[in-house]
């Protein structure tokens, strides 16, 4: 991040909705980050252009041992605060104010009423509706703050020291359950934080591209491209920065999609103008994935098998110094847990797979940006819509959608089911309707007929689902003819599965993929 970049900074307690929050921010131009509550006082209020703080909801009670507390630089910042929920009740106790543990849990919409001269509420109606998530609750306030907003059930319900420009709001208004939430983290951006919302793909651009160049001082860039939006609009960003300095590279594991090969390295040099080397890993691959179950462990797997072909590539060049990877801000929340107290989701394989014997130095510019906002930046830069339209595709590929033991014979199966799916949908016109479609190999066998004689063969699974970052997803309903036509398509042309299922799972409670 530049350092005129203005920012606010999001301190995560393990909300569920945290990811929200950073998302309404974005969409509202502003920059931010999201950092657990241990984060360090140089990361935070050391740092360049940082407008103001938002204290996350959380799943803690502030009475629990060892509950996350406000981080430790916190005393010795003085700029705007906004505390939802859990953020809410910490702001309080810090402010010598007073919190009552709930006997009951307030889950739901409630009528809220609002207090005039409020900046956080200002152009908002005198009431309206708010989503509620807690237990503990704000009895007492803290010296010079007063009741900014209450409801039937809650006299405190949210509080203000305009003063300060401190606020605290029990409600979520990142929700969209919260139908006027998105007025309240505006106004506190740019009527409490005085923020100029000007954060916008030219500047992305400008920004990431005079980031690579400070980064990139000696020696070359190997990137590692797959074909997908993130790795094309990683190597074009490096490539603006770099030049001639970037080489960029493309690894055949045997975990792709149909086709998948001969389409990247031509597609690639035909839309980005810059040439793909090629390494055939596909017998690494699938050797060491050889009998493995485990998710996780794949992911390891074929993390540190790239990274073992990128080394290995790298020392026949000669001047290889750094390793550009198309690493996503959803990545890094889901890998790494990003929030402290919120839990890890699943390793992705270039974030949680690189072995500490990786001898070249990381560059990451799309690592603190979602899905959209990286599709975005791509149409600036030139890219071309085949490249930037297409679905999400796992970096550890066909091997998190093959679910159990990964062979070539599963793997072939697979790939001719996708294919079959993503034709029809684009025949359809229903591929770019959707955020992400794909097939699944289940670890079952059926029992069907075929030919009037018993068959038992595999279990296919057709996902589709609607998002705008990944982060949050619902299953699409496709038409009944179009899965019909699908399922009989399978069913007809591929040799070894007799049943298909659509699975109609939202994430949460499931994530988009199977593994």
């Amino acid at each position: 991040m530049a350092a005129e970049t203005e920012w606010i900074l999001i301190v995560d307690y393990g909300g569920q909705y945290t990811q929200l929050i950073a998302r309404r921010l974005r969409e509202a131009r502003v920059f931010c980050r999201i950092l657990p509550s241990t984060c360090a006082a140089g990361e935070t209020i050391g740092r360049d252009g940082l407008m103001g703080v938002i204290l996350s909801g959380g799943p803690s009670s502030v009475f629990v041992p060892h509950a996350p507390n406000l981080p430790a630089w916190f005393s010795s910042y003085d700029g705007p605060v906004l505390g939802i929920c859990y953020g809410m009740q910490l702001l309080a106790l810090h402010g010598g104010g007073e919190v009552k543990a709930g006997r009951e849990m307030e889950y739901g919409p409630a009528r809220l009423r609002l207090r005039p001269d409020i900046p956080l509420f200002e152009s908002l109606p005198g009431e309206m509706t708010v989503w509620m998530s807690h237990g503990d609750r704000v009895v007492r306030l803290p010296d010079r703050f007063r009741v900014a907003a209450s409801t039937d059930d809650l006299e405190i319900a949210a509080f203000a020291d305009t003063l300060a420009k401190r606020y605290g709001v029990q409600f979520h208004p990142e929700v969209a359950h919260t139908p006027k939430g998105e007025t309240v983290l505006r106004n506190f951006l740019f009527a409490v934080c005085g923020c100029a919302g000007d954060w916008t793909s030219e500047h992305v651009a400008e920004m990431k591209i005079a980031a690579v160049r400070e980064k990139v001082v000696a020696g070359d860039v190997l990137c590692g491209v797959s074909g997908g939006v993130d790795s094309s609009v990683t190597a074009r960003l490096v490539h603006e920065a770099v030049g001639k300095r970037l080489h960029a590279v493309f690894v055949d594991n045997g975990l792709l999609r149909l086709g998948e090969r001969r389409w990247v390295l031509e597609t690639f040099r035909e839309a980005m103008g810059i040439d793909l080397e090629l390494i055939d890993g596909t017998d690494l691959f699938l050797r060491r994935l050889e009998g493995i179950v485990d998710p996780e462990e794949k992911r390891r797997i074929i993390g540190c098998a790239f990274v073992e072909l990128f080394q290995e590539w790298a020392r026949e060049k000669g001047n290889i110094s750094y390793l550009a990877q198309g690493t996503l801000y959803p990545d890094v929340i889901e890998s790494v847990s990003a929030g402290g107290p919120s839990a890890t989701i699943k390793t992705h394989h270039n974030v949680g797979g690189l072995p500490d014997t990786l001898r070249l130095e990381l560059v990451e510019p799309l690592r603190d940006l979602f899905k959209d906002e990286v599709r975005a930046l791509g149409r600036m830069l030139g890219i071309p819509g085949r490249l930037l339209d297409r679905h999400p595709f796992p970096g550890p590929g066909l091997a998190v959608r093959v679910i159990g033991a990964v062979s070539r014979e599963s793997l072939e199966i697979l790939r001719v089911c996708d294919d079959l799916f993503i034709r029809e949908l684009r025949d359809s016109g229903w591929y770019r309707k959707v955020w992400q479609a794909f097939a699944v190999l289940l670890p079952v066998d059926s029992v069907g007929v075929r030919g009037d004689r018993r068959s038992y063969e595999k279990v296919v699974a057709l996902r589709a689902v609607s998002s705008v970052d990944g982060m949050t997803a619902d299953w699409s309903r496709l038409p009944d003819d179009l899965l019909s036509r699908v399922s009989t398509r399978i069913l007809n042309e591929v040799p070894g599965v007799n049943r298909v299922v659509y699975d109609i799972s939202s994430k949460p409670p499931s994530t988009i993929e199977w593994e």
